[in-house]
């Protein structure tokens, strides 16, 4: 075993002692001492997490270097760090709470994905990770939506399984993205069912997907939800979630897209990609502490 090896082991052994005693710690909590340690966190995990403090620094700095200067950079990067460890501290918190889930988070625009589901085809719920998306899933299936989420799996096989149960025991479907074809056929019956699928559209993608243009730059990106969506003509309903100023939650669901068909398949696919690509840009644009800026999103480039 090398070194690398070890350390990787030896990191998400510490992973997993962490999530168990934040997990045990979080279930007697007050709600204000939850946020308060999510604080901590936050402040500790910027200082000690090097790795993923640069890889933020160096994403923002590529989507705003030529709009923020470097304090503004820094001050996002540290309201992210903030936000993901608020989600993740208030996510144990109300999966053991679903009761309170409903008055913490609001929704606007339901009746775009009401209505989007009356036509039979279902729908291809897209967004990114961006906000709580974990909780929106949650208040989306407390609303009655029969909720499937395509996730990939965890690196820490327990840390999966543990998230895994919970999803499933407040009524979440996984559907996880690898074996592809498990995946894909998976999807399509959901679809098929007129069920609710969620596909996050913001991660590299590598080799198999298309380049589309993010913050200016071409970003390797998945094809997915437009593959599916000409496959079951399922409407593509965008949709995200904002932490408010108190810490409550307002989930915005955009209006339907439909695919816009071009010369060719590709061009088509590609095309409708980069329009909810660009929503998404819109998004974090706007709201850019909520977005997960320590994921290398430009890693691929464009073979010339």
């Amino acid at each position: 075993m090398t070194l690398k090896e070890i350390t990787k082991r030896f990191q998400r052994l510490i992973a997993r002692k962490a999530l168990r005693v934040c997990s045990l710690i979080i279930k007697f909590l007050p709600e204000a001492a939850v946020y308060s340690l999510a604080d901590f966190l936050a402040r500790v995990g910027y200082i000690l997490a090097i790795k993923q403090r640069k890889i933020a620094l160096e994403s923002l700095s590529i989507a705003f270097a030529k709009e923020k200067d470097k304090i503004k950079i820094q001050d996002i990067a540290k309201l992210a760090f903030q936000n993901m460890a608020k989600g993740m501290v208030e996510l144990i918190y109300l999966m053991e709470r679903p009761n309170l889930i409903k008055e913490r988070v609001k929704i606007e625009g339901k009746k775009h994905l009401d209505n989007a589901l009356k036509q039979g085809k279902g729908v291809i719920g897209v967004s990114a990770h961006f906000g709580n998306f974990p909780l929106m899933l949650l208040r989306l299936r407390q609303e009655g939506f029969k909720t499937n989420a395509i996730i990939r799996y965890a690196r820490d096989e327990k840390i999966e399984k543990y998230f895994q149960q919970k999803r499933t025991s407040l009524g979440l479907n996984t559907i996880y993205s690898q074996p592809r074809k498990v995946c894909v056929d998976k999807s399509i019956k959901a679809l098929r069912d007129n069920e609710f699928l969620f596909i996050p559209l913001d991660q590299n993608f590598g080799t198999g997907g298309v380049f589309v243009e993010f913050f200016g730059r071409q970003a390797a990106t998945a094809t997915g939800p437009v593959i599916l969506a000409k496959r079951t003509q399922a409407p593509i309903v965008p949709m995200f979630i904002i932490r408010e100023k108190d810490n409550t939650h307002k989930i915005i669901i955009e209006p339907p897209l439909y695919i816009e068909e071009k010369e060719d398949s590709q061009k088509t696919v590609t095309f409708n990609i980069a329009r909810i690509t660009k929503i998404i840009e819109n998004y974090i644009r706007s709201y850019p502490q909520e977005w997960g800026w320590i994921h290398r999103r430009w890693k691929s480039q464009m073979k010339t």
